[in-house]
């Protein structure tokens, strides 16, 4: 199964002229597949509108590590 990443980097798409619209709005259900497509991201646009291919292959998403915050020493008295 092809992975997101297998297909390279990202291939950002760029809005031409209009408004800006909803986050939920960039995204539609691929007619053959029926995976979610998110249509500012061109190498998934491509990749479904190929004829008979396979879903993407899901990989896990990056995760955001936090540390906990320092406190501020105060200067010696």
């Amino acid at each position: 199964m092809t992975k997101l990443s297998d297909l390279g980097p990202p291939v950002p798409g760029k809005l031409h002229g209009g408004q800006r619209i909803d986050e939920h709005l960039h995204f539609y259900n691929c007619p053959y597949c029926g995976q979610r497509v998110d249509q500012r991201d061109l190498r998934q646009v491509f990749w479904h509108e190929q004829p008979n291919h396979e879903p993407l292959e899901p990989e896990p998403e990056a995760k955001v590590i936090e540390f906990p915050k320092r406190k501020k020493k105060s200067p010696p008295a």
